[in-house]
């Protein structure tokens, strides 16, 4: 599973129906599921999205979680970031986990952040969606599960 984590002031995700999520101060998050991904990988991206310490604390070091802060999370799905762009110039999809399992597993990682006691908002899984991101900082941040270690 990987994760594309930005500190923000504030984020929004709309579709054609509208606003679908928004918060304010926390996290924005893309994430991906690969074809290699189950429950553990996400378990892991929630527990290190909640615990990343990455806000300011009262001396401006980078020490304080989006839990510490009350700060929210916006996660979004997105399978392009599973993009195999070794060969050629057109990115290649294929280790992207399937539809219903990426959902399954997004889903995961929402309901582990918000079993966290954290705000979260999503967008909609497969829809085409706007992502309105002002990065704070900035700050940005990959996680990885990889062959099952965080990185």
């Amino acid at each position: 599973m990987r994760a594309v984590v930005q500190r923000v002031t504030t984020a929004s995700v709309s579709t054609t129906d509208g606003v679908a999520g928004s918060i304010g101060a926390g996290l924005a998050v893309l994430v991906g599921a690969s074809d290699q991904d189950d429950e553990s990988d996400a378990i892991a991206v929630a527990d290190k999205l909640v615990g990343l310490r990455i806000f300011a604390d009262e001396a401006g070091k980078m020490n304080r979680s989006v839990a510490d802060v009350g700060g929210a999370v916006l996660i979004v799905s997105q399978f392009t970031l599973l993009a195999d762009i070794r060969k050629g110039r057109r990115p290649s999809f294929v280790h992207a986990a399937e539809p219903a399992v990426a959902d399954a597993l997004v889903q995961a990682v929402v309901d582990r952040v918000a079993g966290h006691g954290v705000q979260v908002e999503t967008g909609e899984f497969g829809a085409h969606m706007v992502v309105d991101i002002v990065n704070d900082g900035p700050v940005t941040i990959v996680i990885d599960t990889f062959d099952g270690r965080v990185q």
